[in-house]
């Protein structure tokens, strides 16, 4: 037998009953949503099973696979992590991945739909997540094959975790329309442009979802556990999503763009401000040493 089952994650109705935002037609979503999120038990034959068991060993899926530090929670929560467990008669052996997958991870998708005939991992929906999965993830964009993606729009936030904020935006930069809304107004320049995309190749923004980029998360944890929580989230071609977001915990170069955003604008729009000077130094020494290689 195979159980599987989906869960929601946070609180819908409490952003429904807090956000201004949100008017009665979210209700109707939220509804359709929980309908929809059932358990199943799965039940199927020992030829099936020793079929699928000879093609999984077959993919060695894990084979050269260096599994990452798996906590359940994350100061840094990535579009995508996973946990997987295999046991055998006397044993288990764990492995977890975040935004980084086994060289087959698609091929056992694909088996584990041919098996349930539904698609347990959720490929199709990857597709629009700029992750590894699908896309090629480079210093300097977010890449389709050999095409670099255009980017369609940014969105910034940052608010207090304690009391509860709503998370709302701080910035909107939006390369279709022409426009900067929050904390700056004003029309998108090509000279404006040109400058965003030079920051994010500079400080490596793209990468920020790869674990090399959070050092100094699992170095130290921050003062203010209960401080202010943020998210980062980028819209390319294809409406295909990157997204970041943190427990007052950041990047490693977080810092360093902060800094030179500061300068241009004289307006610390990344909220620096609220990192406590411990962590600041351990932000200095790891940007440092990501950007000096």
């Amino acid at each position: 037998m195979a159980y599987y089952k989906i869960s929601e994650r946070g609180s819908g109705d409490k952003f429904l009953e807090e956000s201004s935002l949100c008017d009665d037609s979210w209700i109707d979503i939220l509804v359709g949503l929980r309908r929809n999120m059932t358990s199943k038990i799965h039940n199927f034959s020992n030829e099936k099973a020793d079929e699928f068991l000879y093609k999984f060993e077959k993919l060695n899926l894990f084979d050269d696979f260096e599994s990452e530090e798996f906590t359940y929670f994350e100061k840094l929560e990535l579009i995508y992590s996973c946990n997987v467990i295999i046991y055998s008669t006397n044993e288990f052996v764990e492995y977890s991945f975040k935004n980084n997958f086994p060289k087959d991870w698609i091929e056992f998708g694909q088996l584990l739909k041919e098996f349930f005939e539904f698609d347990v991992l959720h490929l199709n929906y990857q597709k629009q997540f700029a992750t590894p999965l699908y896309h090629d993830i480079r210093k300097d964009g977010v890449y389709d094959g050999d095409v670099k993606l255009n980017l369609k729009a940014i969105e910034f936030g940052h608010y207090k975790a304690y009391p509860y904020d709503i998370p709302r935006p701080r910035i909107i930069i939006n390369f279709s329309d022409k426009t900067i809304k929050g904390y700056i107004d004003k029309d998108l320049s090509e000279d404006d442009e040109n400058l965003i995309l030079e920051l994010l190749e500079k400080y490596h923004v793209y990468l920020w979802i790869f674990d090399e980029y959070h050092c100094k998360s699992n170095a130290r944890d921050p003062d203010d556990l209960e401080g202010y929580d943020w998210y980062l989230e980028m819209v390319f071609n294809g409406d295909v999503i990157w997204h970041l977001f943190g427990y007052n915990e950041y990047p490693d170069t977080y810092v360093h763009l902060a800094r030179e955003i500061i300068e241009i604008t004289g307006m610390d729009l990344l909220e620096i401000n609220t990192i406590s000077d411990e962590d600041m130094k351990l932000f200095n020494k790891f940007g440092d040493n990501i950007l000096s290689k």
